[in-house]
């Protein structure tokens, strides 16, 4: 005997669709199996090819394995555009019916997003669950946000699609009436929902913008201290928090899944004695929900206000893959408004067994680096070309702090580059390359300037002296001059 966990079709703001199915044992006991799906898809295509087809499909089955959903089978349909009603044409409509029913599947998924009119009419003909490929993503970013603010903005990018898929007609909203004040019971508890929705999405941008204002309030630190900033972003599963631990030592989370780091890491590494900050965000994919986009916003500013983007690809896939995502990643970071430089990464080069397909590879990106995160090959020649990037913006600088400027000097060695230093009676002399306007920040310790200040103090000295000298003589002369003059009267008088 068997109860089923799903049957119909919640919205993704209830409880969670991805409940596990419950076998009841003949011992009375209770196994728990994770929920089973069933993939369709509409592709484009006159003639079915298989190997075509799960290439196209592997990425909603890796949706899938990240959602802790069993995959068992697939019904593909080969036309220019699919049914606008139904997503399905009749046949194959009776096909994932059919394959529903057999393999024992809780879930139907599809491989595209529905329109509220096609799930209806989905699950009319099936007697399971039906997700579309953003309810899917939706799911997965819920199981894997751990944080307060992941949280909350994938309750609230929930929330946001939950509302364009309310419908006033079905079997529960029902509408029994027509025309001027003749709404119905089912449209009024519409129109209540709504309201209900529409209150917790404020509540919730309320309090996701009082945490990215404290976000901002970091970063303006962040700006103030003249530090280079990095961000990491990249097609999801390319390796960047790996990456990201690989530089800092950060030890976040990492597996074999997609989307398995939502919350973003800021971290710092000192490489050639000068401090980095670099930022792991939420990596992208196709179709990207644009509710996603808005709901993290205040977490992808990190790309907008970088100095400099690494864009890391998984260079273990093909290359007409690598293309397509390298395009998707570009196109994203468009869309939110990211105009910093791009380093193109490619990372899992351990993977790449075959020294011609490396080569290729090279010789179509021979401006990206190459690195494996997980062995450690390449990433010191990564961060010589980071430092290298920075460098072109550095001015040399020669600068005499006294001993009184402890304090400064200790914050010159956060930011400096290619650092020297000599210990003088008057100081400590520093050489180094700084920022532009840090450069600005310390010229009054410029040591040119205090030699001229010291040569200039020097000399007044000398004039102040050779002026009180001249005076000293003046006065003996007049001195003199007074006593002659006193003489000669009393002789006068005698």
């Amino acid at each position: 005997m068997r109860h089923e966990g799903l049957g119909v079709r919640r919205g993704c703001g209830t409880k969670d669709w991805g409940s596990d199915t419950h076998e009841i044992m003949t011992d009375g006991s209770t196994a728990v199996s994770p929920p089973r799906a069933v993939v369709f898809a509409v592709l484009p295509g006159g003639e079915a090819h298989a190997a075509a087809d799960d290439e196209h499909l592997a990425e909603i089955k890796e949706l899938l394995r990240s959602a802790d959903i069993e995959w068992l089978a697939d019904v593909v349909q080969h036309r220019d555009r699919p049914d606008p009603h139904a997503y399905l044409g009749r046949g194959k409509m009776a096909e994932l019916k059919a394959a529903v029913k057999a393999s024992g599947a809780t879930v139907a998924v599809c491989e595209d997003d529905l329109t509220p009119g096609q799930v209806a009419a989905v699950l009319d003909a099936v007697d399971a669950d039906v997700l579309d490929r953003t309810e899917l993503i939706l799911s997965v970013f819920a199981k894997h946000a751990h944080s307060l603010e992941g949280t909350l903005q994938v309750h609230l990018a929930q929330l946001e699609y939950e509302l364009t898929r309310m419908r006033g007609k079905g079997l529960v909203l029902s509408r029994l009436g027509a025309g001027v004040d003749m709404r119905g019971p089912g449209e009024t508890k519409l129109e209540v929902d709504r309201r209900v929705i529409r209150r917790r999405i404020q509540v919730l941008r309320q309090r996701i913008e009082r945490m990215a204002r404290t976000r901002r309030t970091q970063r303006a630190r962040r700006l103030r201290s003249s530090v280079p900033l990095i961000a990491l972003a990249g097609y999801t599963n390319a390796g960047k928090s790996t990456l990201l631990n690989a530089l800092t030592d950060a030890h976040v989370p990492v597996a074999d899944r997609l989307f398995e780091t939502l919350d973003p890491t800021t971290r710092s590494f000192r490489y050639r004695d000068r401090d980095y900050v670099i930022t792991d965000t939420v990596g992208f994919i196709r179709k990207l929900p644009h509710q996603l986009v808005d709901a993290f916003a205040s977490t992808l500013e990190e790309t907008t206000i970088a100095d400099v983007v690494l864009v890391v690809a998984d260079a273990s896939l093909e290359m007409d893959e690598i293309a397509a995502r390298e395009k998707t990643v570009a196109d994203v970071l468009d869309m939110i408004g990211s105009h910093a430089p791009r380093i193109l990464v490619f990372n899992k080069t351990d993977l790449l067994d075959d020294a011609a397909r490396r080569a290729r590879l090279e010789a179509t990106y021979p401006d990206a680096a190459y690195i494996s995160a997980a062995t450690g090959e390449g990433l010191d020649e990564l961060r010589a070309r980071i430092a290298a990037f920075f460098d072109r913006a550095l001015r040399p600088v020669r600068l005499l702090f006294p001993y009184t400027e402890g304090a400064a000097m200790n914050r010159l060695r956060g930011v400096a580059s290619d650092l020297r230093e000599e210990h003088t009676p008057e100081g400590v002399v520093v050489e180094a390359r700084l920022p532009a306007a840090e450069a600005a920040r310390y010229a009054r310790f410029d040591a040119a300037l205090c030699d001229r200040d010291r040569r200039g103090a020097g000399t007044g000295r000398d004039e102040e002296g050779g002026r009180t000298h001249r005076e000293d003589q003046g006065e003996g002369d007049g001195r003199e001059g007074d006593g002659r003059a006193a003489g000669g009267d009393a002789a006068g008088a005698q």
